[in-house]
């Protein structure tokens, strides 16, 4: 996702100049040194710590794959927070707990700086070609001073929520829960229709002809009958923040049962250690249907 993003900052000339570098770190040292040679033409400096570029940078893009992830990073001696002073800007676009998003702004504005949450909607694909969707709440001067240029260089489109951190979080999750609640039941379906002898690449064009009728659909569904789960969206990942939205409905009041009985789904084929499917795409649920279903079909394909 981060090299994507950097990317589009990049090909945009929102950064890359001698008057405006694009400063960079990654946990992974090879990565930056994989932007470099892909971008040798702009200017790129990669820092030894993530405190190295928040110091350097008036506004610092965070984008982090997890809440342990985030954490280790932002706490680190050498990390996020250690080099945020007076007149920094943080802008985190990982999806994490609220209440995770709303210790980061606390702790960056004690020391004098601002903070926008900004989680993003979309995948590596649209990462990669300037097609994310930025969920954002916080301060509102940061994001006016992003929302033309690099807001615009990365997304398609920037939404803010208002000024109290956590509600870019909140609109995310409901997403992300949605999406992947539509995929376990697209699943199903695909499953049961080629159980009872239909054709299941039919069965795509029609559901993609009809009200029902989505780009995850019709994205998703051709890879899944052939058992192509290449990640764009990791299963791990997907299940992460369907347990994040169902501990948000519980708290909310909310009657959430369809999202927990996927939720319940994705995590199971998460830690389905024979099907090892944890870092493939979320459509990679699918093979956990198939795995617990008995039809003759599901155990034709599963002997394949």
């Amino acid at each position: 996702m981060g090299e994507g993003m950097a990317g589009c900052l990049l090909s945009e000339g929102v950064a890359g100049t001698k008057e405006k570098p694009l400063v960079v770190w990654n946990r992974t040292g090879s990565k930056c040194t994989a932007l470099k040679d892909k971008f040798p033409d702009k200017v790129i400096e990669v820092k030894d710590s993530a405190k190295d570029v928040v110091e350097s940078c008036g506004v610092t893009y965070s984008m982090l794959s997890t809440p342990d992830a985030s954490r280790a990073v932002f706490d680190a001696a050498d990390g996020v927070l250690a080099g945020v002073a007076e007149g920094r800007s943080i802008v985190d676009c990982a999806t994490l707990a609220e209440a995770d998003m709303q210790r980061m702004n606390e702790a960056v504005v004690a020391k004098g700086g601002r903070f926008l949450e900004a989680p993003v909607s979309g995948s590596k694909g649209p990462a990669a070609t300037g097609a994310l969707i930025f969920l954002c709440a916080g301060n509102k001067a940061v994001f006016d001073e992003i929302v033309d240029s690099a807001l615009a260089a990365m997304g398609k489109a920037s939404h803010y929520f208002g000024s109290e951190v956590g509600y870019g979080t909140r609109a995310k999750l409901v997403v992300n829960s949605l999406m992947g609640s539509m995929l376990a039941a697209f699943g199903e379906g695909l499953a049961l229709a080629e159980s009872v002898g239909l054709d299941g690449s039919k069965m795509v064009e029609v559901i993609g002809q009809g009200a029902i009728q989505s780009p995850v659909f019709g994205l998703k569904g051709p890879k899944m009958l052939v058992k192509d789960h290449a990640p764009n969206f990791p299963l791990k990942h997907a299940s992460k923040d369907m347990t994040l939205a169902s501990a948000m409905a519980k708290k909310a009041g909310v009657e959430f049962s369809v999202n927990n009985q996927a939720e319940s789904l994705f995590r199971k084929a998460t830690e389905d250690k024979e099907l090892n499917i944890a870092d493939e795409d979320f459509s990679a649920v699918f093979e956990l249907i198939h795995k617990e279903s008995t039809s003759e079909y599901s155990r034709k394909r599963k002997a394949e």
